[in-house]
């Protein structure tokens, strides 16, 4: 029996020195998360202290992919850095608020408002 692989597509926008929009699509569970880890840790090992994750384009979240955000929130403010999420699909929404990580991250509709409310805090 031949499995048909997962829908996932993660791409990375730097916007200037310090910040990066990460723009993942389709699904993040076991099977896609350690790339999705992968690229987020590099950013932020690589300087980004500014991190936008763009879930927009995300259909299914599963607790592996919870532990990414987790872990990347962790190591963003380890370095005195910021991580905001854009997420607007209702599932995903109802996900982190069943866990309550609605209170642990900053999560808004869309992209653009996303990285708005990034550049406010970084300038206070």
């Amino acid at each position: 029996m031949e499995f048909e692989a997962p829908n996932f597509d993660l791409s990375e926008d730097e916007l200037d020195d310090e910040t990066v929009v990460l723009r993942v699509a389709g699904e993040i569970h076991a099977t896609t998360a350690p790339e999705f880890s992968e690229r987020l840790n590099d950013a932020i090992a690589s300087g980004k202290t500014g991190v936008v994750l763009d879930l927009t384009g995300v259909e299914f979240i599963d607790s592996t992919g919870l532990s990414v955000l987790l872990n990347g929130l962790r190591r963003v403010t380890r370095v005195r850095g910021t991580m905001v999420l854009a997420c607007a699909n209702p599932t995903v929404l109802r996900l982190f608020e069943i866990t309550k990580l609605d209170s642990t991250f900053e999560i808004l509709p869309n992209c653009d408002d996303a990285i708005e409310r990034l550049r406010q805090v970084t300038a206070d």
